[in-house]
């Protein structure tokens, strides 16, 4: 009996050693396939192809930069010294201390491969180790760089208004993405006791250059509008005022602007440079461009840019919706480099014209995201919708009006 006991004694130990094991190999091969499931992420044919692409134009914007010509432009400089200028450009982003290390990692392999004996033979896995090292420390660097560069990116959005605002009888919805981590699209509505201003705006060049830029240009926008209650003309030319007082600013500025008064009058709207708004009416139930001369900010003298530069009135009706966007959005490319094009949009906001202003929005952000098919965006993409609803103090003396007349000729 107690060599039956016993036998099951071990019987149920080897079990529970067996299933441990068994356990633990099937949590291994969970923990690796999770792994290789990372590690494997997003390395689609696709995506590899143009991250390679991408790379190789960087590469060659950096060779440019490097021997000091631009493309296209013939090279004097012989083939070894380009290479050398190369190298010496991509050796200089290095710190000291890491040109130092890249230094000893490339002594290593040559004492390895052109000498023998046994500290020839450790300088192999010491290079390597070099390298690898310095791998790491980049990705580090890399790595703290994203997270300031995320940090940036809450800090922008934080600036910029809701995605819908209503005020009054007006409603306002916009959508916004960014080609990079942060962009340098802006997109404003400030609201006054005279009324409310709407600004769009796009900085040239994109990254983190141009959303610091974006940021200024905020800031200046409001101080403006708050000291001085400009109408878009005059918001432009103080702008540009401040824009081109740097003399090596090269920066310039495509914008709208428009003025919704308090007291129902016309609005008043601005185009500098910027894409023509699209107006739809609906007592005409149809869709025209609002088109103005106008320069783009800080590309000339604040008195050239005034000589050009228009204002339009536009009696918007309840029911009428103004559209505003950047480039980024009609310039929206798919995989076969076709782009989303001024045509397609009006075509699209003719068909959705009537209905409110988040509605067309999202109908607009569908039609983009199917059309690009998952593709990079080239640049930020940033839309607005502006909706007039009936004037709720009219529609309520109307309605106290009829049942007045109601009451009477009862």
């Amino acid at each position: 009996m107690h060599g039956i006991c016993s036998t099951i004694g071990e019987n149920r130990s080897y079990f529970r050693y067996y299933m441990s094991l068994k356990n633990e190999t099937r949590q291994a091969f969970r923990n690796t396939r999770n792994f290789y499931r990372e590690y494997t992420k997003g390395m689609t044919p696709e995506r590899i192809g143009k991250e390679f692409q991408d790379d190789s134009r960087r590469l060659m914007e950096l060779y440019y930069d490097a021997v000091g010509v631009k493309p296209g432009e013939k090279e004097k400089k012989q083939p070894p010294v380009r290479v050398f200028k190369l190298l010496s450009s991509l050796l200089l982003r290095l710190t000291p201390a890491r040109r130092l290390a890249l230094g000893f990692s490339f002594v290593a392999f040559i004492v390895h491969f052109l000498w023998s004996g046994p500290v020839a033979a450790l300088m192999l896995p010491l290079g390597i180790l070099t390298l690898v090292l310095l791998l790491l420390l980049e990705l580090l660097e890399k790595s703290d760089v994203m997270k300031e560069i995320d940090l940036a990116r809450d800090i922008q959005i934080s600036l910029l208004p809701g995605s819908n605002i209503k005020h009054e009888n007006l409603e306002f919805a916009s959508f916004a993405s960014t080609a990079s981590e942060v962009g340098g699209d802006y997109v404003d509505v400030i609201n006054t006791d005279e009324g409310t201003y709407y600004v769009i705006a796009d900085v040239s060049g994109k990254g983190l250059s141009a959303s610091l830029y974006m940021v200024r240009l905020q800031a200046l926008v409001h101080l403006i509008i708050e000291k001085l209650k400009p109408d878009p003309k005059e918001l432009f030319l103080h702008l540009n005022d401040y824009i081109k007082s740097g003399k090596k600013d090269k920066t310039f500025v495509t914008a709208c602007a428009a003025f919704f008064p308090s007291d129902g009058s016309a609005v008043k709207m601005c185009r500098a440079g910027h894409n023509p708004p699209l107006l739809y009416q609906a007592s005409r139930d149809a869709v025209s461009e609002l088109r103005s001369s106008g320069l783009g900010l800080g590309m000339t003298s604040t008195g050239v840019f005034k000589e050009h530069l228009k204002q339009l009135s536009i009696n918007m009706q309840p029911g009428d919706n103004l559209l505003f966007y950047t480039d980024g959005l009609t310039e929206a490319r798919n995989p076969r480099m076709e782009q989303f094009d001024e045509h397609r949009l009006r075509d699209l906001f003719e068909l959705y014209g009537s209905l409110h202003a988040t509605t067309i929005l999202g109908k607009i952000q569908i039609a983009v995201e199917e059309f690009i098919e998952g593709e990079k965006l080239v640049d930020d993409i940033t839309f607005t919708c502006i909706h007039k609803h009936p004037d709720k103090s009219r529609v309520l003396a109307r309605k106290q009006s009829n049942d007045l007349q109601q009451l009477t000729t009862g």
